[in-house]
């Protein structure tokens, strides 16, 4: 069971491991959607919530970048003003510019045209610096390292999954625009060179589904969101 409050959609499980584990196990088993798991540790934050559309696999993928505007609604309503929070088309979650965590997407099917049975969408945050020399890796922080230690594990889980729980409403009476508008003014590197699933060029933006545009010297190649999914463990 869990203490932490959810809205009336969702509910809520303390775990000991990885909550996306947990999360895939009990969508396995049948439970309903809106469980959310969560894990909070003295360095480390994270949590899942298991989902079950009721659209094909290739418009449904849109819950890792809806779950990840969410979670940047969340954070940056949370966190001092100054402290910048975007998202990487891939999942990493940046603070400050700096890689702190990441979001991952898992469901029971890879078929892009067949309506999964769930659909699981977790992350995971540091909260402290794996190497107290942050300055080794200065393309990876932590949340207290970045001016956030006021900041409340478990107020940033609640506060997640209820902005998710907005946009999922917006998504669902709205369609993916007012969503891709604001992803758009979140996401990390369009305009760069890149390379993603042996492409190379410049990041130009997504299309509606949220698929990755990259341009090279002659084509524009789309990779697709269902790229991202991990296998189920």
């Amino acid at each position: 069971m869990s203490n932490l409050a959810f809205p009336p959609a969702m509910y809520g499980e303390a775990v000991s491991g990885d909550p996306a584990e947990t999360a895939i196990m009990r969508a396995i088993q049948g439970v309903d959607a809106g469980l959310v798991t969560h894990r909070i540790a003295a360095d480390q934050v994270g949590a899942a919530i298991v989902m079950t559309p009721e659209v094909p696999l290739a418009k449904a993928m849109t819950m890792l970048p809806l779950c990840g505007v969410g979670f940047q609604n969340a954070l940056g309503a949370l966190a001092p003003p100054e402290v910048s929070v975007h998202l990487e088309w891939g999942g990493a979650i940046r603070v400050n510019g700096a890689r702190c965590g990441r979001l991952r997407v898992f469901a029971s099917d890879t078929d892009p045209a067949a309506v999964p049975d769930w659909i699981v969408v977790g992350w995971d945050l540091a909260l402290l610096p794996l190497d107290p020399e942050t300055g080794n890796d200065p393309d990876r922080t932590a949340l207290y390292a970045e001016g956030c230690a006021d900041v409340d594990p478990a107020t940033l889980v609640e506060a997640w999954a209820r902005h998710s729980l907005l946009w999922i409403a917006r998504w669902e009476d709205e369609g993916p625009r007012p969503l891709n508008a604001e992803w758009r003014g979140l996401v990390h590197g369009v305009g760069e060179d890149i390379t993603q699933n042996a492409h190379s060029g410049t990041f130009l933006g997504v299309d509606e589904d949220f698929g990755m545009l990259i341009r090279d010297n002659t084509d524009t190649h789309l990779v697709p969101l269902t790229t991202l999914l991990e296998d189920t463990p």
